[in-house]
């Protein structure tokens, strides 16, 4: 059960209100001013940062109207979701500065910004949803957002990718729909603590057990898992960079890997077999995305693909089952959101200044664009797992969570996609910002001041997060937490 904060529970509508009220003022008052557009933008996330930050140690259930459960609708916090907001919130508001000089070159500004708010009311609706029917309503909402972001230039490559997008969304989404109403057949309820309730007293049937394969591949999907992954190599690499960054900094973990952990083991209940599948499907990812990753030239594609790569680290470490499993997998999700994001405003600031993302037409960026090489630097070493930075420890605790669990051959796999993993960031790093400047870049402008900015907020965090590590190995600030709200298993109604 939770605990109730008074302070907390008042202000959990609010991040759900707060994102979704912005899109709205800035398609009435801000539609043709565009630094209007732009201050509410980041005035909105800076709120949304300052929100999370004070809900951290509180935990909560608010009811909407203040309907009771069963008959009202729940939004429910605790250290899980706060851990989630506060990456959305953090790595959102970074990506709004980055946006005001990136997206200067597109029409129609305001559009963006509002579609933007809308992707994370979704997201944080999802994060904080205490019912499945919510929970997929907040999920359409930003996955439709997102969809329209993508294709936001409408060049010819990021509609084509936007309508892919759609396609394999579209399916995930109709699989996780007859997930809910399977489990709404059989239970009699939506609420997901009754939900975990009933489960608990009667078991999982066979229907039960066809709903959570469901769930697994359709949420699956939305987090990119190989071989639900077809979507995202085009996606990611065709949106704007501040899209791409929020694409696979923090929706792949919102809407897929955190409510494929919390079903799992809060609501449905994990068994061995379900452990079992995680574990391999993060294996089978890890190593698809890592080498596909090796083989491209593009350099956001490449960090697609490494996106899937590392969504397998996570999805590993849930697999582990173990404390410490979940610790790594937590630790890497925000690792991730953090380093992700920054290489992916790394790249668009590259393909802002000379027009490309071909690393064989790229070179000597290093002294250019001083900004973008240094703090591309930091996320590819992170990303890497290079020592001291934060990657290492996250990848460390999930290799030393696979020898506690006696999964040897699992933790010289993890080990080796790391070692794959540093040999194409090492790429990236010496075909754009170590080789020589080709001649057509002699000409080079420095990178704009507001995204110069975004990058080192997001360098300086991923820093940061290499300090969790003094709080202790199984139980990093914050994330420890988080992990035994999932070791907790089923929560009450």
């Amino acid at each position: 059960m939770f605990g109730m904060n008074t302070d907390v529970q008042a202000m959990i509508p609010m991040f759900v209100a707060v994102p979704l009220g912005m899109s709205l003022l800035i398609q009435l008052v801000a539609r043709h001013r565009q630094v209007l557009a732009e201050t509410l933008n980041i005035a909105a996330m800076m709120a949304l940062v300052v929100m999370s930050w004070s809900t951290i140690g509180g935990e909560g259930i608010y009811h909407l109207g203040g309907w009771p459960t069963p008959v009202g609708i729940d939004m429910r916090m605790d250290a899980l979701t706060t851990l989630l907001l506060l990456v959305v919130s953090i790595v959102g508001f970074a990506v709004s500065v980055y946006a005001v000089d990136y997206m200067r070159r597109f029409t129609s500004t305001s559009h963006f910004y509002s579609l933007f708010m809308l992707m994370v009311t979704g997201m944080n609706g999802v994060i904080l949803a205490g019912d499945l029917f919510n929970l997929y309503v907040f999920l359409e909402v930003a996955a439709i957002a997102s969809y329209s972001l993508v294709a936001f230039g409408c060049a010819h490559e990021e509609l084509e990718a936007s309508f892919k997008y759609i396609v394999l969304g579209s399916l995930s989404s109709a699989l996780i729909l007859t997930g809910v109403a399977l489990v709404y057949g059989i239970t009699g309820t939506l609420n997901l603590g009754h939900i975990a309730e009933r489960i608990a007293e009667s078991g999982m049937d066979e229907p039960l057990l066809l709903a959570f394969g469901l769930f697994i591949v359709g949420f699956g999907f939305k987090s990119a898992l190989v071989p639900f992954h077809a979507w995202l190599p085009d996606a990611h690499p065709s949106a704007p960079a501040p899209v791409s960054a929020m694409l696979s900094g923090v929706l792949i973990k919102a809407i897929g890997i955190y409510v494929l952990a919390r079903l799992a083991f809060n609501v449905f209940g994990i068994s061995e077999s379900a452990l079992e599948m995680l574990r391999w499907l993060g294996v089978l990812s890890m190593v698809v995305g890592g080498l596909l990753a090796v083989g491209q030239k593009d350099i956001k594609r490449l960090f697609a693909f490494s996106s899937i790569s590392q969504v397998g680290f996570m999805v590993l470490g849930l697999g582990l089952g173990s404390p410490l499993g979940m610790v790594g997998a937590l630790y890497h999700l925000v690792n991730h959101s953090m380093f992700k994001s920054l290489l992916f405003l790394n790249a668009g600031a590259v393909e802002y200044t000379t027009g490309t993302r071909d690393l064989n037409q790229l070179g000597g960026l290093n002294g250019r664009m001083p900004v973008t090489g240094a703090t591309s630097l930091i996320g590819s070493m992170s990303i890497a797992g290079l020592p001291p930075f934060n990657g290492f420890w996250s990848k460390l605790i999930i290799v030393l969570a696979c020898i506690e669990g006696g999964y040897y051959m699992l933790a010289t796999v993890a080990v080796l996609v790391s070692i794959i993993t540093l040999a194409y960031q090492l790429k990236v790093q010496r075909m754009a910002f170590f080789a020589a400047l080709p001649e057509a870049l002699k000409n080079l402008r420095r990178e704009p001041p507001m995204m110069s900015l975004a990058m080192i907020l997001l360098a300086v965090g991923c820093v940061a997060l290499s300090l969790l590590m003094f709080s202790g190995l199984r139980d990093p600030w914050l994330i420890g937490t988080a992990q035994q709200v999932l070791s907790a298993g089923a929560f009450g109604g």
